[in-house]
């Protein structure tokens, strides 16, 4: 596929998760469990939560897009796509949640797409295992992240509590598919910056 092609499909993309609802390939995890109000309180930070972690997975759609973009390794093109896709099932069902916890989305989320699909397409441009590392790395702070939510959330609250877990389960096994394609080790300096980068998108985030 030519280039031009590809810029065409990533924008087409790119506008379909930032504007337009999601749709999942699977069910949403705990769809199951009886839909009952919370306490206010555990309603509010559910709705911060689930704020945070749907712009997570707009920024994974534009990592993994900017990745794509620019890998080099059909093979390693072919699972960024599948990840991906598995990740279009997270956006979904953190859009099913905040509509049934009458919550919004982020308003930053064009600016943190931008962002992401920035960083994916630079990873790639640095060859393969570089890439890897990147994805490897964003997995892996991601997986942190919602392991904190899941410290924070209300025990009661089953539905967000099954979406949260399904998906820390989804990005251990991305990360894992990025080490055994061959993904290097990033620096220290380059981890720690993603980190700080990340807990600004989070602070932010769970309140705009």
């Amino acid at each position: 596929m030519k280039i031009a092609d590809k810029l065409i499909i990533g924008f087409d993309q790119a506008l379909r998760t930032v504007l337009a609802p999601a749709n999942a390939r699977r069910p949403t995890p705990g769809e199951s469990a009886s839909l009952h109000e919370l306490p206010s309180d555990d309603k509010r930070e559910a709705a911060r939560l689930m704020r945070v972690n749907h712009s997570g997975e707009v920024c994974a759609q534009a990592l993994y897009q900017g990745q794509s973009l620019t890998a080099r390794n059909p093979e390693i093109q072919a699972a960024l796509e599948v990840a991906s896709r598995e990740e279009v099932d997270h956006l979904a069902w953190c859009e099913t949640r905040l509509h049934e916890l009458g919550s919004r989305k982020s308003l930053l989320n064009p600016f943190w797409y931008g962002a992401s699909f920035a960083l994916g397409a630079f990873s790639g441009l640095m060859g393969d295992r570089w890439n890897l590392a990147f994805l490897v790395e964003t997995e892996r702070q991601v997986e942190g992240h919602l392991k904190s939510h899941l410290e924070r959330l209300s025990v009661a609250d089953y539905r967000t509590r099954a979406i949260v877990e399904q998906m820390k389960r989804d990005e251990a096994s991305h990360a894992q598919t990025g080490l055994e394609y061959g993904a290097a080790e990033l620096p220290l300096p380059i981890k720690f910056a993603m980190k700080l980068t990340s807990r600004v998108m989070t602070k932010t985030t769970y309140w705009v």
